[in-house]
């Protein structure tokens, strides 16, 4: 099913909406982008992740890429062993078992919505978003390469 809409500036745009049942087998995933904020005070930063949940699937999932030179350039004194330590830790929690510490017994909704809490750290979560899927667990290697590399 589609709807049409005509916007003020006279632009036509079409949004499909999917009603339950009429997915094509697609499923409602969110995501957020993990950011690099090397110097907190300054604000820039770099997208260096991206952490993945499919409450469908009851799937939770994240993957990493540290472009080292890019962070570098943003503060030349940067840990980045420290920075690749907190994205691995992230990606831990996403994997769950004994890499997950204390979240190994939450289930992947609760690690995910403990992941993407705003927090004053260097690695930070950006908003959470929504998108459909056929395949969740293939949801974090393809936006991985599209929003981070």
């Amino acid at each position: 099913m589609s709807e049409t809409h005509i916007h003020m500036a006279g632009h036509v745009a079409e949004r499909h909406i999917t009603r339950a049942g009429q997915g094509g087998g697609r499923d409602v995933f969110e995501y957020a982008l993990l950011r690099v904020v090397p110097r907190v005070e300054r604000g820039e930063c770099i997208n260096a992740g991206v952490i993945v949940y499919c409450r469908a699937k009851a799937y939770v999932g994240a993957r990493t890429h540290l472009d080292e030179a890019r962070l570098l350039a943003l503060d030349p004194a940067a840990d980045v062993a420290g920075v690749r330590a907190a994205l691995g830790a992230v990606e831990g929690v996403c994997a769950g078992g004994d890499a997950a510490g204390h979240a190994a017994g939450d289930d992947p909704g609760r690690r995910f919505r403990w992941l993407v809490a705003p927090r004053s750290t260097i690695v930070q979560p950006g908003p959470v978003h929504t998108g459909l899927t056929l395949d969740a667990a293939a949801e974090p290697a393809r936006l991985l390469d599209l929003l981070v590399r």
